[in-house]
């Protein structure tokens, strides 16, 4: 237990020093900024305590939010989709999320992609929306989620890759 705990531990540091160093100054054509921090919500464990995942979903959000002075934002939508994750298990992986097994590793490449899509999309929406404010600037919005989030979800993938291990 204590060992998931340190693994967990370690996995939120390290994403959030990422982030905050790396990630926030890559601003390619304007448009495009990776964020990596996502990867923390999408492959918590499942069976973990649900009041304890959404409030470490709160607390990697602020902690973006605290170094990158952007006002609660990445709290809001990190919050937001770690909410709505467990539907979104059970429609992109059907009855295995049933039991609450699911392993990561496992999961047939297809179904991992639609997930880690459909997550990241709806929180760079959510993120861009509530960062720009004004449904009069929609295209931009929908422009910054959408290459963000296919430059987001690349690097996901390619960090899950990596750093999955095989069981």
């Amino acid at each position: 237990m204590s060992n998931n705990v340190l693994l967990h531990s370690f996995q939120f540091s390290a994403l959030v020093l990422v982030q905050v160093l790396i990630l926030n100054h890559i601003n390619f054509l304007g448009y495009i900024n990776p964020y990596a921090y996502v990867l923390f919500i999408l492959l918590f464990p499942t069976t973990s305590n649900r009041l304890i995942f959404l409030l470490l979903s709160f607390a990697i959000g602020l902690s973006i939010d605290v170094f990158s002075d952007s006002g609660g934002v990445h709290a809001a939508a990190s919050v937001t989709i770690a909410f709505i994750r467990p539907a979104l298990l059970k429609f992109c992986f059907g009855s295995v999320n049933d039991h609450h097994t699911i392993k990561f590793n496992n999961t047939d490449f297809g179904a991992r992609l639609s997930y880690f899509t459909m997550l990241i999309l709806l929180h760079h929406i959510l993120l861009f929306a509530l960062e720009i404010f004004n449904l009069n600037n929609i295209i931009l919005i929908l422009q910054k989620a959408l290459f963000s989030g296919i430059f987001t979800i690349i690097l996901c993938l390619i960090i899950h890759i990596l750093f999955s291990r095989k069981s």
